[in-house]
């Protein structure tokens, strides 16, 4: 029997000649970008932008947090849990065509060992090393010290050594550049960077777990937070996070929007010059001699109350704040007791201050033992409503209490290099935390003090305690989590006793999204986590397409296929399986 074949696109479907465009997910950022570099770099959005261009050995798994493979298949330990080895993953590839090795990760780790400056941002995961090796391609084999509970998720970006090991000067400005951090192997691959204003990436087509859905992600930079909201609604951009609760509930009515609010791994604080030192013990910066003595700081912390801040600044969304690790860790969060806590009484530090020798004076501030006025200085982020909000309620509880401070809200940058440096009084702040309650703790050892130049580490108080560094050791040492747990707790105890800082509260996740561009994001922790606050990838990685959401129902993309054989039509959907047939009264008849 004779029969013809036609093949016709479906409506709106894409011919061969009819190029899809690219599809493109823009993120409003609204913090600064310190270092493309990941040596260096610190800041959220920049450790952020490492994480989506560099594989570590593992990554915390996308349900409980828990090390999942990544760069490492599998890995290892020795009987004395000294001796940790990693199967490194074949086939991998660096975005010039070179293979990724386990000599690359040595590479990293021996540089981080032998170059304070390599240390900056993770210092904390390669202070117990002994030694580094890769005996072939495929093997990198780590020895420590003592026993390290961190080994299984080294939250450290592995680099080419090809590329890096010509470079003498980690603070080269070079290394900012898209000829050294342009070659990367991670789910993306950067493309552009301007300071200020934009990182640009492309899928990587090869990732090993498949490729994004997305073919383009970029990161565009906002001054505030409501120029980003005003984006959002335009299209202009296509997620955004760290919204105020306002601003998240103007969203709850926007057509194409969806919001999502998720438990947090954020922290807020006030860090407290207590006359800081680096880690020569050389004093830096030019804190007021008064914060020294911890009655004084003690009388501040009690002048601060974090549950104004949660109800009034933060409109409910978040909660109560207490130790450095956030209630979503909760195996490791710690709450102070009901006797240890401090509770906001204005005259109870009012009597304190009086009892330490701070007397009043007849404009109603303090001085200090020969004469000096209690004149404190109070930074922060200039383009954060938060820290807006909390310098306005902190400067007239601390003027209850005798003491007068003037606020300094200024840029990122400038923020970042006044606390680095030790020039601030008061200085509002915070850390986003790691699932592994390690890197929390280790912000606030000795060890974590910069160096006389300014290099090293990464500190968040620049506290330095005996007492504190014992109990870090103890939990950085311990494997059973139950012991290690009550280490960890001690520690957060021991740092809340000195007030060196005070911490606020610890944000919810409050995000929105394009739901018309964008059906579904790769949430941490599944089912109900934060799209972009994560320690991993999975937010943008897990994007998909509104479109690509779509052409996985019947129809979309499939093709039609029409087989005339004598009277029956058969009408192929190609891509669905499904056949229909349709007697007609002769060939010559058509419909």
């Amino acid at each position: 029997m004779a029969g013809t074949l036609a093949v016709l696109p479906l409506a709106g479907t894409a011919t061969a000649q009819q190029q899809a465009p690219p599809k493109v997910l823009r993120v409003a950022l609204t913090t600064g970008i310190d270092h493309l570099n990941p040596f260096t770099a610190s800041l959220a959005a920049s450790t952020q932008v490492g994480r989506f261009i560099y594989e570590f050995l593992t990554i915390p798994s996308q349900d409980k947090a828990q090390a999942a493979p990544a760069l490492a298949e599998s890995w290892s330990t020795s009987p004395d849990k000294l001796t940790w080895t990693f199967k490194i993953r074949q086939g991998a590839k660096w975005s010039d065509g070179k293979p990724v090795t386990a000599k690359d990760a040595a590479f990293t780790f021996n540089r981080m060992l032998t170059d304070p400056t390599a240390r900056t941002a993770n210092g904390n995961y390669v202070a117990n090393f002994e030694t580094v090796s890769a005996p072939d391609d495929t093997t990198l084999v780590v020895k420590t010290k003592t026993v390290q509970a961190t080994m299984d998720l080294l939250d450290v970006p592995i680099v080419p050594e090809h590329i890096w090991a010509p470079i003498k000067d980690l603070s080269d400005p070079k290394t900012d550049t898209m000829a050294v951090v342009g070659v990367n192997d991670g789910p993306y691959r950067i493309t552009d960077y301007k300071q200020n204003e934009y990182v640009k990436f492309t899928a990587n087509k090869d990732y090993w777990r498949g490729a994004p859905k997305v073919d383009e992600l970029q990161l565009l930079v906002f001054k505030d937070v409501e120029a980003a909201v005003n984006a959002l609604k335009q299209g202009e951009v296509d997620v955004i996070n760290r919204l105020t609760p306002t601003q998240f509930g103007a969203l709850k009515d926007q057509p194409g929007i969806t919001l999502n609010k998720a438990p947090g791994r954020r922290y807020n604080e006030i860090n407290l010059n207590f006359g800081v030192q680096n880690s020569e013990n050389k004093p830096i910066g030019n804190g007021s001699p008064v914060l020294k003595d911890v009655r004084v700081r003690q009388a501040i912390a009690q002048a601060i109350d974090p549950k104004t801040v949660v109800d009034k600044v933060m409109g409910g969304y978040g909660q109560l704040g207490g130790g450095v690790v956030p209630p979503i860790y909760a195996a490791y969060h710690w709450d102070p007791a009901p006797g240890e806590a401090r509770t906001f009484d204005l005259a109870a530090a009012n009597a304190a201050l009086d009892a330490a020798g701070y007397p009043k004076g007849r404009d109603g501030i303090r001085t200090a033992p020969g004469g000096a006025r209690l004149d404190l200085r109070l930074t922060g982020h200039a383009n954060r409503a938060f820290d807006q909000r909390v310098a306005q309620y902190v400067s007239g509880w601390l003027h209850d209490i005798g003491i007068s401070v003037k606020q300094e809200l200024v840029s990122d940058d400038e923020l970042n290099d006044r606390t680095n440096a030790g020039n601030y009084d008061l200085a509002i702040s915070g850390y986003a935390t790691n699932p592994d309650p390690d890197y929390a703790l280790a912000l606030h050892t000795c060890s974590a003090r910069p160096n006389a130049d300014g290099k090293g580490a990464t500190t968040d108080t620049f506290f330095c305690d005996p007492q504190y560094d014992e109990l870090y050791a103890k939990q950085l040492s311990d494997t059973d989590p139950a012991s290690r747990a009550g280490y960890v707790k001690q520690a957060q105890a021991r740092l809340y006793s000195q007030a060196v800082n005070v911490v606020l509260d610890y944000d919810n996740s409050l995000e929105a999204y394009r739901s018309d561009r964008f059906s579904s994001f790769g949430k941490q922790p599944q089912p109900e986590g934060s799209i972009l606050e994560q320690t991993g990838y999975w937010g943008v990685y897990g994007a998909v397409p509104a479109e690509a959401s779509a052409s996985s129902g019947d129809s979309g993309s499939n093709t039609v296929v029409w087989i005339i054989v004598g009277a029956v039509v058969l009408v192929v959907v190609v891509g669905t399986g499904i056949a229909l047939s349709r007697r007609g009264k002769s060939s010559d008849d058509r419909e």
